[in-house]
């Protein structure tokens, strides 16, 4: 769910469903996108230098594919090389990450998920955490990804997170009402 609140351009959409019409002509499956996308994150996670040179315009594009090719070979299957390829070709590298975050959220509106975070005082029991996930894909009608986080200033109670949307049911949110309840009298 990270970045999400962080614009993905049109382009970078447009890129991300064209690898989703790749896995509906049976070409590829998501899980190897999917895989090959995080094998590609934690390549240039791990060496910053290598996504500056595949963004940098003074490198050839032959250049680029040959180190490409050395570092991906092995890495990724032959559909995500080619996808890297293009993306260098037209100039897009940059929009890697945008494009990422894309086909994650075309592959959550193909498979009825939907991302949610969940803040809670303290550490919930997996019992109650299911509770939580269960209420939530009743209300949303989708298959709940949580994303847990711990803040213990919101004292009790929790902040569930949906996109833009904060439902904010903390003791401290609570608290906060009622001093300006009492300020407004």
């Amino acid at each position: 769910m990270n970045n999400s609140t962080e614009h993905i351009s049109i382009s970078a959409k447009n890129y991300a469903n064209a690898l989703v019409g790749v896995v509906n002509d049976k070409q590829s499956t998501f899980e190897d996108i999917s895989r090959d996308f995080e094998n590609i994150r934690q390549i240039l996670n791990m060496s910053p230098e290598l996504r500056e040179i595949l963004n940098n315009p003074t490198v050839s594009y032959e250049i680029k594919i040959d180190i490409v090719n050395e570092i991906f070979k092995n890495e990724v299957g032959s559909t995500m090389l080619d996808f890297i390829k293009i993306l260098i070709e037209k100039k897009r590298f940059g929009e890697f990450s945008q494009i990422y975050r894309a086909y994650i959220e075309k592959l959550n509106e193909i498979y009825n998920i939907k991302p949610v975070k969940i803040v809670s005082a303290i550490e919930l029991s997996e019992e109650e955490k299911q509770q939580v996930i269960k209420k939530l894909e009743n209300k949303l009608n989708k298959t709940i990804q949580p994303e847990w986080e711990l803040d213990d200033d919101i004292i009790a109670g929790l902040v569930i997170k949906i996109d833009d949307d904060v439902i904010d049911m903390s003791i401290k949110n609570r608290l906060a009402k009622l001093k300006k309840d009492l300020m407004l009298r």
